[in-house]
């Protein structure tokens, strides 16, 4: 598709795709005589997505990509140049590009132990912010940037797309309505196939990187091409694993579906099994929380594949609901399915209908985040949200670096009666970088 007819179908297109018509007015209503000047911070695959994403809602004037590597900003520059004649300044350091551009929006699409750093700077420079999840590597920078959205008055949307998603809403509707019943326990999981791996050598950095702004306030650790572009988040230094990665979204599901903000006792195990290549995330893990009126269990695995549990012919992802009247999964790719307890009544199911590439709602969350900015109300997937959803994957990564339950006292932030848990609730920062005022 060339830049003209990108302009003129994009709009009605994702309209085409949102089942609420209110929704859809964002990408029908006439555009702005102003854009708001946007910049992109993390220009690899993820980040490029919600570019485009912003580009084609209409409201944005490109003015600047950041990257440590030079290779996915040339790459971002080809692929964006194809659907704007904007013509952003290129920049590898952050504090530089907000300094010199001022930018109005700010997406951060880097790797997850930049995005509490990046996002306040954004947000206190006075831009509104679309950050990715998981939102932090630790619980309290996820409290520093919650507050900084509160003190600064800016919208800080969090990237969990499926807030807004059609078959997610729809289902939530159904849940809440109760007609799965009482609910007494979830289990939410990803199961992926995979083998063992092999080690991968250390190596110097390519000429393009700059390997020590990469790693930043994180552990700098030699170079690795299994770490860089991509796989970070099976590396502890720089994210959480499959819990910290996917987990974000389908324990995100269990929170917006329950009335309970946080649960009060967390316990997970779990180990590398059959990993044997050069990462260090767990290859299975199981983790329990305790709330008041319910139980929910997360698990992954990264081998077997579980082909005797596939939701969908591609996958065994989401999360299944078990209530006194049925089961209900909230998948992915299928959309969403009660099974019945009556065996007379019929299976219900909703389709889903996702964007490509990738099978997503970004432009849905976009237009969201928009309408927050102009009507100065918060987000679907507001900072607030983002970060009890990201404690509850943090909160599991915790426990298993333990090895043993905490009890979370939700409303101050801590754990209970355990001063050696409470120092895992934030760590220090490399070099310059100073960790984020809680």
């Amino acid at each position: 598709m060339n830049r003209s007819e990108f302009l003129k179908t994009s709009a009605l297109a994702g309209a085409a795709l949102i089942t609420d018509p209110l929704a859809a007015r964002p990408f029908i209503t006439r555009m702005p005589a102003t854009k708001y000047r946007t910049a992109l911070i993390g220009s690899g695959w993820w980040g490029t997505n919600i570019t485009r994403a912003a580009l084609q809602a209409g409201e944005s004037k490109l003015v600047a990509l950041c990257d440590v590597d030079q290779r996915q900003l040339t790459k971002a520059g080809e692929e964006i140049g194809k659907l704007t004649s904007d013509k952003p300044k290129l920049y590898r350091d952050y504090r530089e590009m907000l300094n010199a551009e001022k930018p109005e929006i700010v997406i951060v699409a880097t790797p997850d132990h930049w995005h509490p750093l990046i996002a306040i700077a954004a947000m206190q420079q006075g831009a509104h912010v679309y950050v990715e999840k998981p939102i932090g590597h630790t619980i309290n920078e996820g409290k520093a940037m919650v507050r900084a959205a509160r003190q600064t008055g800016r919208v800080c949307q969090v990237g969990t797309h499926r807030r807004i998603s059609p078959h997610n809403r729809s289902g939530m509707e159904f849940l809440k309505s109760g007609k799965a019943g009482k609910i007494g326990m979830v289990r939410a999981f990803v199961h992926y196939g995979g083998g063992p791996g092999q080690p991968v050598p250390e190596e110097a950095p390519p000429k393009e990187l700059d390997w020590d702004f990469w790693c930043g306030p994180a552990p700098m650790r030699a170079y690795n091409r299994q770490i860089h572009p991509r796989g970070f988040r099976n590396y502890l230094d720089y994210a959480n694993g499959t819990l910290g990665d996917w987990g974000i979204h389908w324990l995100d599901q269990i929170l917006w579906w329950t009335e309970e903000k946080y649960p009060r006792k967390v316990y997970s195990t779990g180990g590398r099994a059959i990993k044997k290549d050069s990462t260090d995330a767990p290859d299975h893990q199981v983790a329990t929380y305790e709330f008041e009126d319910f139980t929910a269990v997360w698990e992954h695995r990264q081998f077997a594949g579980n082909n005797a549990e596939k939701t969908h012919p591609q996958q065994a992802v989401g999360v299944y609901f078990y209530g006194t009247e049925g089961t209900f999964h909230m998948g992915w790719l299928d959309g969403w399915t009660f099974y019945p307890v009556d065996r007379n009544k019929p299976i219900l199911h909703e389709d889903a209908q996702l964007h490509k590439p990738d099978d997503q709602n970004i432009l849905e969350l976009w237009a969201n985040f928009l309408d927050a900015i102009k009507t100065n109300k918060l987000p679907v997937s507001d900072i607030e949200i983002g970060h009890r959803s990201t404690n509850m994957a943090l909160l599991g990564m915790l426990s298993y670096k333990l090895g043993r339950s905490v009890e979370w006292d939700g409303e101050k932030q801590l754990i209970k009666n355990d001063p050696e848990a409470n120092k895992l609730l934030s760590r220090e920062y490399r070099g310059q970088w100073k960790y984020p005022v809680v």
